[in-house]
């Protein structure tokens, strides 16, 4: 199943959900989270006296462990939640999605775009996308990837999603970004041309995409869709 950042519960869907065991860990987690925020460096970048550079906060480890103490189907919101209340820097990002599961990266990929980051974690984006697992693919094209990537790499993004299979719902602003790409749409003709010289089929994704590129006409409206091409007509020998 794969999770948007849409689908991430609030800490008020959670306590109607969670158990009484549950509810506790996750206020100890989130006030371990708020603390390990308040305790940061300043602007300066003076390092609080008391810290380790190779220790790492108490809360990350509650991250690792979200979905044995709030059960799987809540641990992508869980960890999200616990990020966003440490105001989890660049650092503690990083080592969580390079130390990750699979199921801890997405989590991290999902809360990119609700913690003050800037660009600075798009190379995290940009490792997720190189990926074959769909999930983290799905997760990579989110509103931080919308907001960060530049267009040639979030048109790849685009036709990473159409060669994987990822619905392109999960692709943030994809209306905003798509519309009027000549070069998106240039892009996605030569990968419908080579489906079908290959026989296979093009995706119904594709041609979604393919329509939002056509640019927008004098009143403001898109235009009539390009056409993907079509299936080559059958042969004597065929």
């Amino acid at each position: 199943m794969l999770t948007s950042s849409d689908s991430l519960k609030s800490r008020k869907e959670l306590d109607a959900e969670l158990g009484g065991a549950a509810r506790a860990w996750l206020d100890e987690a989130l006030a371990e989270a708020a603390h390990d925020a308040a305790r940061a460096p300043a602007a300066s970048g003076t390092p609080h006296p008391e810290a380790s550079p190779y220790a790492s906060p108490s809360w990350e480890l509650r991250f690792a462990a979200a979905g044995r103490h709030c059960g799987q189907e809540n641990a992508d919101s869980v960890r999200s939640l616990l990020l966003v209340e440490a105001r989890a820097p660049l650092s503690s990002v990083t080592r969580l999605y390079e130390q990750g599961t699979a199921a801890e990266r997405r989590a991290v990929l999902l809360t990119l775009h609700l913690l003050d980051l800037g660009d600075t974690a798009l190379p995290l984006i940009e490792d997720a996308l190189r990926a074959n697992d769909t999930r983290l693919v799905a997760a990579a094209v989110g509103p931080y990837a919308a907001d960060h990537l530049d267009p040639h790499a979030w048109r790849h993004a685009v036709l990473k999603c159409l060669f994987t299979e990822v619905p392109v719902a999960a692709v943030a602003r994809l209306d905003d970004r798509a519309r009027g790409d000549a070069e998106l749409a240039r892009m996605l003709s030569d990968f419908a041309a080579e489906r079908t010289a290959a026989g296979r089929p093009v995706p119904e994704d594709l041609r979604t995409v393919l329509a939002l590129t056509a640019p927008a006409d004098e009143g403001g409206h898109p235009a009539g869709p390009t056409a993907a091409p079509a299936a080559p007509a059958p042969t004597e020998e065929s």
